[in-house]
């Protein structure tokens, strides 16, 4: 039976198949890997059991009695899924699910090689990714307002071919008070440090990475490593727009009827440091549904009094956001100016 220890070229090459149980797949994976388990979730446990009470003999025997009848269909549905490519196949650490299963497609004649400390491996590579950090092209981090717009920029910057990076979108938080509206927030810590190495792992190389300035902690997830501190030694980029502006675009993105009761719980999270008097003044504006009122309200008396309250650096440039497209083409030859890069076609 092949073996081999984690290589990120694995990823583009193989099918990865997880066989660990549908929770822990859940909590993380391995990009790209499908889950087929060995095991469903009550079963590991019942195994677990019985390992720790009479033993490995006894664990073993009885999954072997929950599993046998599978296999048939894991190794029909694992070379559906592998079309003609090698599979990779892992569990928690390199252990006994994995070789089993690696196993069984070995005999079948499907070719399959065994990760070797599993799914841990993996993480220890994404561990040691991120501390420290050592970003191959420069950071390009956008900062400014609420409001202003930098995740409608990011897009658009992608759109025209730039290398960016979406936190905010990876996380599921838009990184502020009402930043959960229509989102689900459900990921693990596991899970956005994943998605976070492989977007990084799938940027195209030689471009600046162009991402939103973040607090350390976005919602319930934190910036791995010294990932936050190396974007606060990035290219700053400072983003102002009008109030006008930026009222306009907040209305237009959590404007929404179906938002309203999410946004009234939101408003007393911030109470406190809103003062209860223009906590309930706020609070009726949304109940008559005066966005106008109620979004410049939130930007003047909460968010410009919270964030970027004190800013201690400066910013490289200034970059006008009134206009998308505008702000993206400057923004593009500033950066082609200061880093020494070709100008987007």
């Amino acid at each position: 039976m092949e073996t081999t220890p984690f290589n990120e070229e694995l990823l583009d090459s193989h099918l990865l198949v997880d066989v660990r149980s549908p929770l822990e797949y859940l909590e993380d994976h391995i990009p790209g890997a499908i889950n087929v388990p060995l095991l469903d979730n009550e079963e590991r446990v019942e195994i677990g059991i019985l390992h720790k009470e009479q033993g490995p003999y006894a664990a073993r025997r009885r999954g072997l009695e929950l599993t046998a009848h599978r296999f048939p269909e894991m190794v029909r549905q694992i070379a559906d899924s592998a079309a003609g490519r090698p599979v990779l196949v892992y569990c928690w650490r390199g252990g006994l699910r994995s070789k089993t299963v690696t196993s069984i497609l070995d005999l079948a004649g499907v070719k399959a090689t065994q990760l070797i400390g599993g799914y841990k491996s993996y993480r220890h590579v994404v561990g040691e990714y991120f501390t420290p950090y050592l970003p191959k092209t420069p950071l390009v981090v956008l900062h400014g307002m609420t409001g202003i717009g930098k995740t409608t920029l990011l897009q658009r910057l992608k759109e025209r071919g730039n290398s960016v990076l979406d936190l905010e979108g990876l996380a599921c938080h838009r990184g502020s008070a009402f930043g959960q509206l229509g989102l689900n927030q459900d990921l693990t810590q596991k899970r956005f440090e994943t998605l976070l190495w492989d977007a990084i792992r799938k940027a195209p190389a030689g471009q600046p990475l162009i991402l939103e300035g973040e607090s350390e902690r976005i919602g319930r997830v934190s910036l791995p490593g010294d990932f936050y501190q190396k974007m606060a030694q990035g290219v700053r980029v400072w983003c102002h727009a009008s109030l006008e502006t930026r009222v306009r675009r907040l209305i237009e993105e959590y404007g929404l009827p179906e938002y309203k009761e999410e946004m009234g719980v939101a408003l007393q999270r911030i109470r406190k440091k809103l003062g209860g008097k223009r906590c309930d003044e706020l609070a009726e504006n949304l109940e008559r549904w005066e966005m106008k009122e109620f979004m410049t309200g939130l930007v003047c008396d909460y968010y410009d009094k919270v964030y970027y309250k004190n800013r201690t650096w400066e910013a490289d440039f200034n970059l006008d956001m009134e206009d998308f497209d505008r702000a993206a083409e400057e923004l593009e030859k500033v950066l082609a100016a200061r880093l020494a890069l070709p100008p987007s076609p």
